[in-house]
């Protein structure tokens, strides 16, 4: 499975978590992950990977899914935990929060996966981004900092 879509973001942040994950998020401010400390938690927690970008503006994102573990040439590798297989990939401007959730209108798109853990490979090339993924045994992170790519 792979594909490409567009997002316009104005967040400067990409992220990839399962709707399933981040439901304990959905009450709090949309806002939430602004919180350095929250976001680096959720990320370390398999919640949700954020990616920040650096700048807003318009990215181009190539994605797919493969059955075989990530290679080291893919990119930087991340973990996350997929519950349910309802993954949404796309801009942060639209991430769980303040009682909304992303929907067909977000700038991204949706992926059904098979329930698991998954890896996570990023590469970026100015506004290109790819992204990998792959079942892992891995669903954690131990980062000390934000993931900036």
């Amino acid at each position: 499975m792979r594909g490409t879509f567009h997002m316009d973001t104005d967040t400067a942040t990409l992220c990839c978590y399962d709707l399933a994950a981040l439901e304990h998020r959905l009450e709090d401010t949309c806002d939430w992950w602004s919180i350095p400390e929250d976001e680096l938690q959720e990320v370390n927690a398999g919640h949700c990977l954020f990616m920040n970008l650096g700048d807003d503006g318009l990215y181009e994102v190539q994605w797919g899914v493969q059955e075989a573990p990530l290679i080291s040439e893919q990119g930087m590798c991340f973990y996350f935990q997929a519950p349910s297989g309802n993954v949404y990939l796309g801009s942060a401007d639209d991430v769980s929060g303040g009682e909304l959730e992303p929907d067909e209108l977000s700038q991204g798109i949706f992926l059904q996966l098979k329930p698991g853990n998954y890896a996570c490979a990023v590469l970026r090339k100015a506004n290109q981004i790819t992204v990998t993924l792959s079942p892992s045994v891995l669903g954690q992170n131990l980062l000390h900092d934000l993931i900036r790519i």
